[in-house]
């Protein structure tokens, strides 16, 4: 297999969408135990724990996260890092808000 770079922008990533049945997010790239989403809640964010380690980073719009413990105010290049099996949830998010979730690792996250 060749190896060579891959590139996304929002408005790709956006164009790709909706979100397959029974996904809330659009897939955009895979590799090994990697996988790349765009996550575009509307409303609230009904997410539960995943079972996978994963990075999220605010791609437009802004909000708060609440990590289970504390109410985090995010932006755009906001970097969050979930562990495996966290309840979590982003609250009083803008309208658009947009933000790439890279899963990765095996089931129960890394140590």
């Amino acid at each position: 297999m060749a190896k060579r770079a891959v590139h996304s922008t929002l408005e790709d990533a956006i164009n790709l969408g909706p979100a397959p049945p029974g996904n809330l997010a659009i897939p955009i790239f895979s590799h090994g135990t990697m996988v790349t989403e765009l996550y575009t809640p509307e409303g609230s964010d009904p997410q539960t724990p995943h079972s996978r380690d994963e990075i999220y980073i605010v791609a437009k719009g802004s909000g708060q996260f609440f990590d289970g413990q504390e109410t985090l105010e995010i932006k755009e290049g906001s970097f969050i890092f979930v562990p495996a099996g966290t309840e979590y949830r982003f609250l009083n998010f803008t309208v658009g808000f947009s933000v790439w979730v890279v899963f990765y690792g095996p089931e129960g996250g890394e140590s």
